[in-house]
């Protein structure tokens, strides 16, 4: 499973849907992050969160064994055509961000489900974790 950043952003800040994430990272063989959305889930919580929030994101990380994956050639193609096809500023209505289109990438490369919070993702290609 690939987890994005609000799903992140939902279980750190105990959203509603925090428990039903948390236990679906918990109960997966191998949870992913690209290492450009881990990039932005940090950029967030600094910018929009007390200070000291980012040691809850590096306990998630530790305590739930989710994997940093770097970005390769392939992730990068993936994004750049997942912005031109579903990015803000495209006329899609999923309106990717940046983070977004490399969590879009890496489900798309991998082939797994991807968990996330709202609805952008639903305008797109990529199987929901939550199915």
């Amino acid at each position: 499973m690939i987890i994005d950043t609000s799903a992140i952003m939902a279980i750190i800040n105990d959203e509603p849907e925090a428990d039903a994430f948390a236990t679906l990272v918990a109960g997966s063989a191998v949870t992913r992050i690209s290492a450009a959305t881990l990039v932005e889930t940090s950029i967030v919580i600094d910018r929009s969160l007390p200070p000291g929030t980012h040691e809850r994101l590096d306990a998630l990380l530790d305590g739930s064994a989710i994997e940093v994956e770097a970005v390769t050639a392939e992730h990068a193609h993936l994004a750049r055509t997942a912005h031109r096809r579903y990015g803000r500023g495209s006329g899609h209505a999923a309106r990717l961000n940046f983070g977004d289109c490399f969590s879009y990438a890496l489900a798309k490369a991998t082939g797994e489900p991807l968990l996330y919070k709202g609805d952008d993702f639903g305008h797109t290609d990529i199987r929901s974790a939550l199915e």
